[in-house]
């Protein structure tokens, strides 16, 4: 079976406080948005996690996809296995959060293939030790983050269309969070007031600019183009950035004039994953 697996952006990213475990606590909103991995998934009677085809230029020891499965077979002891198969479309090392998402898109389907019925909570805490980003991509919904992006509250958002573009970089999560230049935030309001949120700055902003300087240049770009709704902005811990548009229409003009060395698509703002409503987890 073949499985959409969403990208999100961060419409701001604030850095609260380094934590004693290395991490860092933020707040953030996650946007998901409809522009999506493709995974397919066979069942394997002989126990074995094999990788088809897709990421081959990541080895499986560093591929979430393998590493999910692995994860959530030698915690749940089940004798299954499976054919895995994915075809890329989020760029790596964005800040879209693809891997993250496609970590979040096996458990929930192995949770179902393989029979193991494990509620959401048990699936959001093993999605946790393979990135802080993945327990958004298991509740499926567009949420305000708190803690180090576990601890969500699902929000409905406006439904604009994003422009978002890739300077094809990538900087390392742990590269911007060791850098000097990362910036802190006092705690902002709480999500009865998120929309009025003050700064929507990205912290990891200055730190990705000194090493990628294009990230910056792309911002300007992005904010010299007509009609869209307010900054643009830097998701994640980059390397991508983004402007929100209100009509489809103002997005593909800004698109085509797009400068040749970068490249990006157009993605519309939605409250839930392709996976929300399946029924393939146990919620």
């Amino acid at each position: 079976m073949t499985y959409l697996s969403p990208a999100k952006i961060n419409l701001f990213l604030h850095v609260t406080a380094k934590r004693s475990d290395g991490y860092h606590n933020i707040q953030t909103i996650f946007q998901l948005v409809d522009y999506c991995d493709e995974i397919n998934i066979n069942y394997r009677s002989d126990g074995l996690i094999s990788r088809i085809s897709g990421n081959e230029n990541i080895s499986k020891d560093q591929d979430l996809t393998i590493r999910s499965a692995n994860l959530l077979k030698k915690i749940t002891g089940t004798k299954g296995g499976a054919d895995i198969a994915i075809v890329k479309k989020i760029p790596i090392g964005g800040g879209l959060g693809g891997g993250s998402s496609n970590a979040a898109t096996v458990l929930i389907a192995l949770n179902k293939l393989w029979n193991l019925n494990l509620p959401k909570e048990e699936l959001v805490d093993i999605g946790q030790n393979l990135g802080a980003d993945v327990p958004v991509f298991i509740n499926g919904h567009s949420s305000w983050g708190e803690g180090i992006g576990e601890i969500l509250t699902p929000i409905s958002l406006p439904k604009y269309f994003y422009l978002i573009v890739t300077i094809g970089k990538h900087i390392s999560t742990k590269e911007i969070f060791t850098h000097k230049a990362l910036t802190m935030s006092p705690v902002q309001r709480k999500i009865a007031d998120f929309s009025m949120v003050s700064n929507p700055h990205n912290d990891c902003l200055d730190a990705a600019i000194h090493l990628e300087a294009d990230i910056e240049e792309a911002i300007a770009h992005l904010d010299s183009t007509d009609n869209h709704i307010g900054i643009a902005r830097m998701t994640g811990s980059g390397c991508c950035v983004f402007v929100a548009f209100e009509k489809e229409k103002d997005a593909s003009i800004a698109i085509n004039k797009l400068p040749s060395k970068w490249t990006g698509f157009i993605a519309k703002a939605i409250d839930k994953s392709p996976l929300y409503n399946w029924g393939v987890a146990k919620w």
